[in-house]
């Protein structure tokens, strides 16, 4: 009986030793720790919800990446203090961003953004001479048209909040999406509230100026940034606010000025902006001037501050009849009176007394 099993046992052993010397033959010979030579197991680059298609071992490389990261490797990182890092991050730096998620088939590669690049690619110089730039350019002294580098983002990112970017503002003056976003980078200025105002003070100084004004909504405190009020990518709206009008984007944050009102002050439901400027004033609370002059601009009444000051002042002193007293003696003008100015509910408020 024992030797009966020793018998199966070494046919068994020897039928192993037979496969294991066949798998070695057909597979390539690999070192110890070495993985130079293995398989690459990445998933392939298709679209979103379409199954990948079966591929050889070449062909799972990231389409052509291994070609750029040839030469663009960690020579490419700049030295320097670490502002210097975030202002410039270097090629490799994309591995840590959302853009170098090698996990997801949505993962763009370096010929999705800057093209085949043949002549690039394929530059065989000497000494110190430049290889052409790629077909798709976002460097500022080769960079390629707005149009071109935008078209290269839109492939993926488009839709949704940048449904209007064809013909906004941004898009006719031919501002890039590298002109505001740095892609290489793990952190992006534009994206966090903190820094956000300072990307886009790059162009609009006018509203920078007036941030720096007395009263002045809070950007400088990191409380709120131009994309709670403004969409860059476009919008149905004017000056690409996120809303389609003034009023309804500032009720995002002042509900308590929308009403509905029993008795109503008309530029209040017209536009905010008739009174107020929205970046800055030195006037609190960010009015464009301060009253009772900016209410007489409309109210040219029985006490417009245009009356003269003295005879008036109380309206009946010294034996003295006058006209109604002006609101110049106040220092709340006409809001001593009327200081529900944005509209009243109170049925004895029809001038918005209370």
């Amino acid at each position: 009986m024992k030797k009966s099993k020793q018998v199966v046992i070494a046919a068994c052993l020897s039928t192993l030793l037979v496969s294991w010397a066949a798998f070695g033959a057909d597979a390539p010979a690999t070192p110890t720790g070495d993985t130079s030579n293995a398989p690459v197991t990445e998933a392939p680059n298709v679209p979103a919800g379409e199954a990948p298609a079966k591929a050889s071992a070449k062909d799972l490389i990231l389409k052509g990446d291994a070609k750029c990261t040839g030469c663009h490797d960690e020579a490419d990182e700049p030295i320097g203090r670490q502002t210097m890092l975030e202002l410039n991050p270097g090629v490799l730096a994309i591995a840590t961003t959302r853009h170098g998620v090698k996990g997801d088939a949505r993962t763009p590669t370096c010929t999705d953004c800057h093209g085949e690049s043949k002549d690039h690619i394929n530059f065989k110089g000497k000494g110190k001479e430049k290889p052409p730039a790629p077909d798709r350019s976002f460097r500022k002294i080769t960079a390629s048209p707005a149009a071109e580098r935008n078209a290269a983002c839109l492939t993926c990112h488009k839709g949704d909040n940048r449904t209007h970017w064809e013909g906004s503002q941004h898009a006719a003056n031919d501002v890039a999406c590298n002109s505001c976003h740095k892609v290489h980078g793990e952190h992006d200025a534009v994206r966090d509230k903190k820094t956000q105002a300072d990307v886009c003070f790059t162009c609009h100084k006018n509203e920078r100026a007036d941030t720096h004004k007395i009263s002045t909504h809070p950007l400088a405190a990191g409380k709120m940034s131009c994309s709670d009020c403004h969409n860059t990518h476009g919008s149905a709206g004017p000056k690409l606010l996120k809303k389609n009008t003034l009023n309804e984007t500032c009720f995002t944050c002042h509900a308590e000025k929308r009403g509905p009102f029993l008795w109503e002050h008309q530029p209040v439901t017209e536009d905010c902006a008739s009174c107020h400027t929205p970046h800055g004033s030195n006037i609190t609370p960010l009015l464009k001037s301060r009253a009772p002059f900016m209410c007489s601009e409309c109210h040219d009444g029985a006490h417009n501050s245009k009356a003269p000051y003295g005879p008036v002042a109380a309206g009946n002193q010294g034996g003295f009849v006058g006209t109604n007293p002006t609101e110049n003696a106040g220092g709340r003008a006409c809001m001593n009176c009327h200081s529900l100015i944005h509209g009243s509910n109170h049925p004895a408020g029809a001038l918005l007394h209370r």
